[in-house]
């Protein structure tokens, strides 16, 4: 499906267990820079070791059937939120203009909320 095939943003790991996470959900940034600047505040000694990778909405909606949890940044989650309620999500326009005490602002999505997916 050609859906499948959109980018959503990007990830990062150390290895194939050793994700990106912001508390239980893989974080998914919508750009490159982004998620570099994710990885050096929550974790630079470990930034020249991390991968960071595209990922497209098919892969995230799999891992979502899996049980992953994911944190989307705003770029990210514009991308992936109409698509997603194409398929069967409940996803609503989401307001990433309050403050955090990271300065980083996600909304995590996980399959408990999306029962219904295809």
């Amino acid at each position: 499906m050609h859906r499948d095939s959109k980018v959503i943003g990007y990830f990062a790991y150390k290895s194939k267990t050793e994700v990106m996470c912001d508390g239980d959900a893989c974080v998914i940034s919508g750009s490159e820079q982004e998620m570099k600047n994710f990885i050096n505040f929550v974790s630079p000694e470990s930034a020249k070791k991390t991968t960071i990778k595209k990922t497209r909405f098919g892969e995230i909606v799999n891992g979502i059937k899996r049980g992953a949890a994911y944190a989307f940044d705003e770029q990210s989650y514009n991308r992936f939120y109409p698509l997603a309620n194409e398929v069967g999500f409940n996803l609503k326009e989401e307001s990433f203009s309050g403050e955090s005490e990271t300065g980083f602002h996600f909304v995590t999505i996980i399959r408990e909320s999306q029962d219904r997916i295809k």
